[in-house]
């Protein structure tokens, strides 16, 4: 009889997972000729292989990709980090999916954690992959400068950036047209006859809010329209904050008669808010980022849409680029935004007064 070492122990525990002995015990074979099969090596019978998959699959056996990879030379393990703001926003959530898209198809695994604004957590994280050894890393900054990555720059680490630049350090970076984007919403506002068009935005040390409130600035600007600072608010964090914000600014003396919100969570608050007064038809409104049922809201809400599956894709294309040892020069990648007219942004501001 076979004795294996992962048994379930008699009070009903869990069992420890098989190991490649346990496989080859089973099967009856040499502990290298499970590693061969496990590792796809030629010069193994059909006969062989198929009785350690037999094994393999009778006890669940999962193989040890980190041991292995590190056994190799090019001390891989088929990991990569994901860092990003929030995992459960939106923007951030497709980019994921398009990093996953690429990673998968190289049979590596994606690892996410988020940030939550907090620069010493990005510090921390950071270290934590880099001591997990994936392979490479995409990171969404929070902190004000990226300087501390140079050490693991110098060791080789693959690093891309994504939705904002990095300081400090040089590193590929995959972005958005912000201030364009930015101004062509406004635009879009000021070209049905809006003058008095508010901005809500998000921290305003983030170097994304910084280009996008510099786009409502530049549309401002083109237009001839004269930004009041009681219409212009920075610091939102969330929805909730949007919605106390877009109030004040609503209830104001001399209330704008259409706004741009630089952030998806910005503009839900900012419809809430709209929506609480009866002005979501008499208020234009465009939102920089999509959001899911946005386009069913009455009305719907017109947007500044970024393509999150399309950065996530460039990214990861560029870090595995960078790990097959490239030399190249490091470069800031634009994937263009577009504007999705809906019927927020197309009220006019004859429909407001």
């Amino acid at each position: 009889m076979t004795t294996l070492s992962n048994p379930i122990d008699g009070a009903g525990g869990a069992r420890s997972r098989a190991t490649m002995r346990d496989v080859a015990a089973l099967a009856s074979v040499s502990l290298k000729t499970v590693s061969r099969v496990v590792n796809h090596e030629a010069g193994v019978s059909g006969e062989l292989i198929a009785r350690v998959e037999r094994a393999a699959e009778q006890l669940d056996y999962r193989p040890n990709l980190t041991a292995s990879n590190l056994r190799r030379s090019d001390q891989r393990t088929a990991t990569v980090g994901l860092l990003v703001e929030d995992v459960a926003n939106e923007f951030f959530a497709s980019i994921h999916r398009g990093v996953e898209e690429v990673a998968r198809q190289r049979g590596v695994a994606v690892i996410a954690a988020s940030l939550d604004r907090d620069p010493a957590l990005e510090r921390d994280l950071v270290a934590a992959f880099a001591s997990r050894r994936v392979d490479g890393l995409i990171l969404a900054p929070t902190a004000p400068e990226q300087g501390y990555l140079t050490t693991e720059l110098r060791s080789g680490w693959p690093m891309v950036c994504i939705d904002r630049q990095p300081r400090g350090v040089e590193l590929d970076a995959v972005v958005t047209d912000n201030r364009l984007g930015a101004a062509r919403g406004v635009k879009h506002m000021l070209d049905r006859g809006h003058r008095r068009v508010a901005f809500i935005g998000g921290q305003s040390a983030l170097i994304t809010e910084q280009e996008r409130f510099a786009g409502y600035v530049d549309a401002m600007a083109a237009a001839g329209a004269v930004i009041n600072p009681a219409w212009v608010h920075h610091g939102a964090q969330d929805a909730d904050d949007a919605l106390a914000v877009a109030r004040r600014v609503l209830a104001s003396g001399d209330a704008p008669t259409a706004i741009f919100s630089g952030q998806n969570l910005i503009t839900m608050g900012t419809v809430r808010a709209l929506r609480e007064v009866g002005l979501e038809h008499r208020v234009a409104l465009v939102g920089f980022d999509d959001f899911g049922l946005a386009d069913l809201l009455d009305p719907a809400i017109t947007v500044v849409a970024q393509d999150a599956r399309a950065i996530g894709h460039l990214a990861a294309d560029l870090m595995f680029r960078r790990m097959g040892n490239s030399h190249e020069p490091t470069n800031v990648h634009i994937v263009p935004s577009r504007l999705i007219p809906r019927g927020s942004g197309e009220i006019t501001a004859t429909q407001s007064s």
